[in-house]
């Protein structure tokens, strides 16, 4: 009996310490940590080629496509932390305090960073539709970059300062040994909703409303003036037409992410605990973590540069001299 007793727990050597395994059959756990190692090492490579895709290129480094580049580290890095998450996946965690510290940080700061991404994006594509004329002097990629760095950067500073306790003191919130838990106060968690997830919505969708308005009626400019300018109106349309359709196809990611991220921070605005641990917020987290997986997959759909740029990376064509001048729009 006894030795049934310690095989359920996270340390057996720490009997009146350590946490406890919840149980599981062997068939179960196989298939749990098949799936999700499968998903983390897809979310991982299919990342790793839109950074690589981008980065070599030269015909893609667009003020847009640096955005999806500036989304794409993130979601990369995301797929590293879904390795860390499999191993919580038993209810231990075997990597000590500092480093569940570590993790909890990395999370928040992606998590941030791919919400300003977000915001980055809406309001890229409400430039090109509604001030089209202005769009290359206004967009450039110099300012895209000072505007990614920038998010980045601000994600770093804000979610160090909101969980500056967790990191003065690693572990102090655990209640056993194997337990990796964080703690918010109830003003840093009301000002994180808010900053993280309601403004950033609300200006997304309002970006995106006004996006379709005019998409809308752009739409019906064309159809009405088509015949009469013709040879002119030609190059407008293929313009507006590529225009709409990078709108269309960024309006997918936005909407697939926040589909993705809301349940996560629904649960923690209806959660009156400030205490987070492995149960409390695991299906927000992995449906978050699966959103990291969908991104590419969405570009390989809609963006043919994608998949010609796969296959010059999977036949080493990259390597050759001036591939990089290649093309692939």
């Amino acid at each position: 009996m006894e030795t049934l007793e310690e095989s359920e727990l996270c340390f057996p050597q720490l009997l009146n310490s350590s946490c406890r395994k919840p149980k599981r059959s062997l068939t179960e756990a196989v298939l749990l940590y098949s799936f999700l190692s499968f998903i983390a090492l897809l979310t991982v490579t299919l990342n790793l080629l839109v950074i690589i895709s981008i980065s070599h290129f030269k015909q893609l480094h667009t003020p847009t496509n640096f955005l999806l580049l500036s989304l794409a580290v993130s979601d990369f890095i995301v797929g590293l932390l879904m390795f860390f998450q499999i191993m919580r996946i038993d209810g231990c965690w075997f990597l000590g305090d500092f480093m569940c510290v570590i993790h909890t940080v990395l999370s928040f700061i992606i998590t941030s960073s791919s919400v300003g991404t977000m915001v980055l994006i809406s309001v890229d594509r409400y430039v090109a539709i509604c001030d089209p004329l202005h769009y290359p002097t206004k967009v450039t990629v110099r300012r895209v970059r000072i505007c990614v760095c920038l998010c980045w950067g601000c994600s770093v500073l804000y979610d160090s300062l909101i969980l500056k306790d967790n990191l003065k003191q690693p572990g102090s919130y655990n209640s056993c040994s194997g337990e990796c838990v964080f703690a918010l106060n109830y003003i840093a968690g009301v000002v994180d909703l808010i900053l993280t997830f309601i403004c950033p919505i609300t200006a997304i969708i309002t970006l995106y409303v006004r996006v379709f308005v005019v998409a809308v009626s752009q739409a019906r400019a064309m159809r009405s003036h088509i015949t009469a300018v013709r040879r002119q109106g030609s190059v407008k349309v293929t313009a507006n037409k590529s225009e709409l359709k990078a709108a269309r196809t960024l309006g997918v990611v936005v909407v697939v992410f926040l589909s993705c991220l809301g349940p996560y921070f629904c649960s923690a605005f209806v959660d009156q605990d400030s205490l987070f641990g492995i149960a409390t917020v695991a299906l927000g987290t992995w449906l978050f973590y699966f959103n990291s997986c969908l991104n590419p997959m969405i570009y390989a759909f809609c963006y043919p540069w994608f998949v010609k740029s796969i296959k010059l990376i999977v036949t080493f064509k990259i390597f050759q001299p001036d591939s990089c001048d290649a093309s692939v729009l």
